[in-house]
């Protein structure tokens, strides 16, 4: 890495990777660097300083005509160069070792590594050319001019002037290194960090199959897997989230090379077949050897620079020897230069009509008028402030991009150049929408939320939003803990920096409802379905060994990212509770779901997990809770019993969730009891005996002891938390655990929506409260003040 002026950032890294880490095990293709120093040879020989100048001199970057007319010339002017015999030799010698290494049949990657790239303060990601599967000198020769020309695309020029770049101390250095035969395998970028939100504990990869330029581009939906670090260092391999890609294209090598001085054409796109669309690019395997590489190329590099340095990097599985290679590696410049302890958070004010969906990326939220463009040659009708939709962008689109209010792209995946740009300029951006481009239409005023968790939406009109900034640095904490509600994956991340004390309530429910949508006895007992049910489950668990493989997954990697997201800190988990009529509306959830006058009170909660008709799908639920904790290893995960009845019936769950391989206090399982009945109040000690903690749901607490249906409108007047005696049900629970030396907790909507709710939980001393994420800054500083006002008056 003390080579950068000489032969560019790429160079520079690979270098240090094969020296460094090779003998740790990461792989990565010899090769040999062609330097700054030959780049300068090169113009020195060919006189091409003076017309470089010439041409570029009086260049008006910002427009865009003028960046045209005169980056093309200066592309010509180093076309027309010769390279020196000198420096020819050395290329076609330094060719036969990699010859002597590799064997005569070795084909060869020439990449471009400039002498600013891979700094700290801009990546240069795309700027500058690459070729692929070089075979013979001459192609080799060729493609290193080629290079040398793609210093001056005007996307490159335009990049270095945005950067503070001089154009002509931008040395062009290249790397020349054993071609790595993803084309025939799978390929794809690696972040070790949350490029999103910043959250430093996951490593995300995206992996498509053959070349990575689809990746980049953006032209494809990649397949995505996010592995947990220190989980994963302590010896547990397991991944934590993954998402199926479309990935509708590969990329692969032609059979013919088009040479026409300078005109080359290596590659092409082909569709991919739908088995290769319905399963993941790469085997878990494959992805914990890529999180392995990952850590250990982030040690390294924070190692060298005395502080945590996230790193980006690029990877490429080799179909002919089975090898997973790291072909780059440079030091990731968004998140990683942001402010630490400063926590803004987007808020949208008011809804409106959704007008497409597709990834989110970083959390911000912009607004402004659509322009589509479909074409490069429109760029120029693009006006500062608009909303730039189309349908994907390359680099020469930067010019217009970073004045953009938010970018809607159809196609790409979260590290496609889209993405990169957008994260890089702090421009929300929603990638993958499928159909933006034609749903959306000039001039229409839209709002672009990327502040809702992965999923980014584009609302109708100009919605309403604000900004919440915190310092977090001098925050003082309160004695009560403050915990947090949430159920969605999606969101964890992004919620990860609030400051609070683990997770008081993770629902199952919006994991088997939004990702899973099939009722669990559908998955084990298909022959009770219709052939169009059984053919959509075996639509949804394509990717998967089997329906149930499919079920435990997703609904175990759901749970985990919640649980990641303050790990090592408690996140409780309520097992499932769905009432009847909202299982029934699942995916072949009908025929397993008897119809009831209330559900409300009906066959919900605990009931369910040891009757007959629900037993084999809570036996999905254990498992996917025991792969969790011993398997993934998030032993921080609590499990919680909801409306537990009877403590007859609560024998009758511990036994059959024991019987299931969840036994209470085996590795240091803990397992808590929604306390949200009368009866929970009333036989509290006894409870007690059973369970580790409670968790008092204000919600049903409310309506059963008021007499409230909660589902009514006409009733709704009645339901009210604040009333005193469910006050005092509250206040008796809290006593309660107490008593027993069992943790309280208070998991209902009521201190969200009412602070003197959150005052009064204070005075009575519970352990901790649960929190909407919206509500826990402001709660927080309410319930710092109520402790200071009660530790006066002691």
């Amino acid at each position: 890495m003390d080579d950068v002026a000489q032969v560019g950032g790429k160079n520079a890294s690979l270098g240090e990777m094969y020296q460094k880490l090779t003998a740790q095990g990461v792989r990565v293709p010899n090769g040999f660097a062609v330097t700054a120093e030959a780049y300068r040879m090169v113009l020195d020989d060919n006189d091409a300083w003076s017309q470089l100048h010439e041409a570029l001199d009086e260049l008006d970057p910002d427009n865009l005509k003028d960046l045209q007319t005169r980056g093309a010339k200066a592309r010509a002017i180093i076309a027309k160069s010769k390279l020196p015999e000198t420096l020819q030799s050395e290329i076609i010698n330094q060719y036969a070792k990699l010859k002597a290494q590799y064997g005569d049949d070795v084909s060869l990657a020439v990449r471009s590594s400039a002498t600013a790239e891979d700094s700290p303060e801009a990546s240069f990601a795309g700027q500058n050319d690459t070729y692929l599967n070089i075979g013979d000198e001459d192609a080799l020769l060729n493609a290193y001019l080629r290079c040398l020309i793609s210093n001056f695309t005007d996307r490159s020029i335009h990049y270095k002037y945005d950067n503070g770049f001089d154009y002509f101390k931008v040395d062009l250095c290249v790397v020349i290194m054993k071609m790595v035969r993803s084309d025939i395998s799978a390929s794809g970028v690696m972040f070790s960090i949350d490029t999103e939100t910043g959250f430093k504990d996951v490593m995300f990869i995206n992996s498509a199959l053959g070349l990575g330029e689809n990746i980049v581009q953006g032209t494809i939906d990649p397949d995505t897997f996010y592995v947990h670090k220190p989980s994963f260092e302590k010896g547990f391999r397991a991944v934590l989230k993954r998402r199926l890609g479309q990935k509708e294209q590969k990329m692969i090598f032609t059979d013919t090379l088009n040479t026409d001085n300078i005109a080359v054409e290596y590659t092409a796109n082909i569709a991919t077949t739908s088995a290769e669309q319905n399963h993941f690019s790469i085997s878990d395997e494959d992805v914990m050897v890529l999180a392995d590489y990952a850590i250990k190329v982030e040690k390294h590099y924070s190692k060298q620079k005395g502080k945590h340095k996230p790193m980006d990097m690029e990877w490429a599985k080799d179909g002919l020897d089975g090898h997973i290679y790291m072909v780059q590696a440079r030091p990731e410049t968004v998140e990683s230069q942001k402010i630490d302890n400063v926590l803004k958070l987007y808020h949208l004010k008011k809804s409106a009509p959704v007008l497409a969906k597709g990834q989110a990326v970083g959390t911000r939220i912009g607004a402004g008028k659509v322009r589509v463009i479909n074409d490069v040659k429109q760029l120029s009708t693009f006006n500062a402030g608009e909303v730039l939709v189309t349908d994907t962008t390359t680099p020469d689109w930067e010019p217009v991009m970073k004045i953009a209010a938010a970018i809607v792209t159809n196609h790409g995946g979260r590290t496609c150049h889209a993405a990169i740009v957008s994260r890089e300029l702090g421009i929300p951006a929603i990638v993958g929408s499928n159909d933006g481009a034609e749903v959306l239409v000039d001039g229409q005023e839209v709002t672009v939320s990327c502040a809702e968790g992965e999923i980014g939406k584009v609302y109708e009109g100009l919605v309403e939003f604000s900004v919440e900034e915190t310092d977090l640095s001098n925050l003082v904490r309160p004695k009560t803990k403050i915990m947090m509600n949430l159920g969605n994956p999606d969101q964890a991340f992004g919620f990860a920096s609030l400051p609070v004390d683990g997770i008081g309530l993770a629902r199952m429910e919006f994991i088997i409802n939004e990702y899973i949508k099939t009722h669990p006895m559908a998955l084990i007992h298909p022959e009770k379905l219709d052939q169009k049910t059984r053919q959509s489950i075996a639509d949804l668990s394509a990717a998967y060994a089997d329906p149930k493989d499919f079920f435990i997954k997703t609904l175990s990697e759901g749970v985990a990212t919640i649980a990641a997201a303050v790990y090592p800190k408690p996140c409780v988990v309520r097992m499932s509770d769905f009432k009847s009529n909202e299982y029934a509306t699942l995916l072949g959830g009908s025929p397993f779901e008897p119809v009831e006058a209330n559900p409300m009170i009906g066959f919900r909660g605990a009931a369910r997990y040891s009757h007959p008709a629900y037993a084999e799908g809570f036996g999905l639920e254990c498992a996917a809770m025991k792969r969790v904790r011993d398997e993934m290893g998030f032993t921080n995960v609590i499990l919680m019993i909801p409306f537990c009845r009877r403590i007859q019936e609560a024998e009758k769950v511990l036994t059959v969730m024991a019987e299931n391989g969840l036994k209470r206090g085996e590795n240091d399982l803990q397992i808590y009891v929604m306390c949200e009945i009368p009866n929970n109040v009333i036989l509290i000690d006894e409870f007690a005996k059973l369970f580790d903690g409670f968790s008092i749901g204000s919600n049903d607490l409310t309506q059963l002891t008021l007499g409230v249906d909660r589902d009514s409108e006409i009733v709704s007047f009645d339901f009210d938390e604040r009333d005193a005696g469910v006050k005092q049900m509250i206040k008796m629970a809290v006593e309660g655990a107490k008593r027993n030396g069992r943790h309280s907790g208070l998991c209902g909507q009521a201190p969200s929506d009412y602070l003197e709710i959150a005052e009064f939980l204070v005075e009575i001393g519970i352990d901790s409260m649960s929190l909407t994420p919206d509500a826990v800054l402001k709660t927080l500083r309410q319930v710092l003040n109520v402790e200071k006002a009660l530790n006066k008056s002691k």
